[in-house]
């Protein structure tokens, strides 16, 4: 672990939606690739709830799809961060900027009870033609909306400051692959890649995308028809 701070600087990422991207030397632009995936989603589930009719059961069966992804993917990513990022920073960090990573902890604890009522809200709406429950479901999916967002937004603008300030690219790199990449199953991957290229911008999609290598862009290549008409049938009344 490394506490030395270094002059170097690489460009950050700016994606749509995106709060802050504090200057430092340590690439974190998968963190707001992802960022930017979860923001896209949380917005779409919203929208789409507020105006998708009871009966439409193919459309909700769609978006109970794209959630029950959407889901997977953020819980991977919150247990990445718990496991490994938060408590690697707690390591180095002082006492104030403990507060910030004991709110980080915090924050996904309030989170995961609202996504839990989100999963059994699509239960019920896929199962049942019940506007009463699909009311429920829109306010849940506005609730995780907002939640969400801020913690993203306090993420970015102070936790990953701490990143910055702390970390080289060899710490980064190292608490990624051992917490968050060697933990994905192919099963999951192959859900994630079309997610994530998903109305990301076309540069940084096509610069990930040759970063990534052949193989991903071939995964890419064969899953990201499927995706887009899972997405239209989830957005069909948006």
């Amino acid at each position: 672990m490394s506490t030395t701070q270094t002059t170097a600087h690489v460009e950050q990422w700016r994606l749509p939606r995106q709060v802050a991207a504090p200057d430092g030397p340590v690439d974190v632009k998968m963190m707001y690739v992802m960022h930017h995936a979860f923001r896209r989603d949380l917005v779409m589930f919203a929208e789409a709830a507020a105006v998708t009719p009871a009966d439409d059961r193919d459309a909700w069966a769609a978006l109970s799809r794209r959630w029950q992804v959407f889901s997977e993917i953020l819980h991977h990513h919150h247990s990445g961060e718990d496991a490994g990022l938060w408590p690697w920073l707690q390591e180095v960090a002082d006492d104030a900027e403990r507060a910030t990573l004991d709110a980080m902890e915090a924050e996904h604890a309030e989170i995961d009870p609202i996504l839990t009522a989100c999963r059994t809200g699509f239960e019920r709406v896929t199962t049942a033609t019940d506007p009463a429950a699909v009311a429920r479901l829109a306010e849940r999916l506005a609730a995780a909306r907002d939640t969400l967002l801020a913690h993203m937004g306090h993420e970015e603008s102070e936790a990953m400051a701490l990143v910055q300030k702390y970390m080289t690219q060899a710490d980064w790199d190292h608490v990624v692959e051992n917490n968050f990449d060697q933990k994905v199953a192919p099963r999951l991957l192959l859900a994630a890649v079309p997610w994530i290229a998903h109305e990301l911008p076309r540069d940084a999609a096509d610069a990930l995308l040759a970063e990534a290598g052949t193989p991903m862009r071939l995964i890419w290549l064969a899953t990201r028809r499927r995706f887009e008409r899972l997405d239209e049938r989830c957005t069909r009344h948006v």
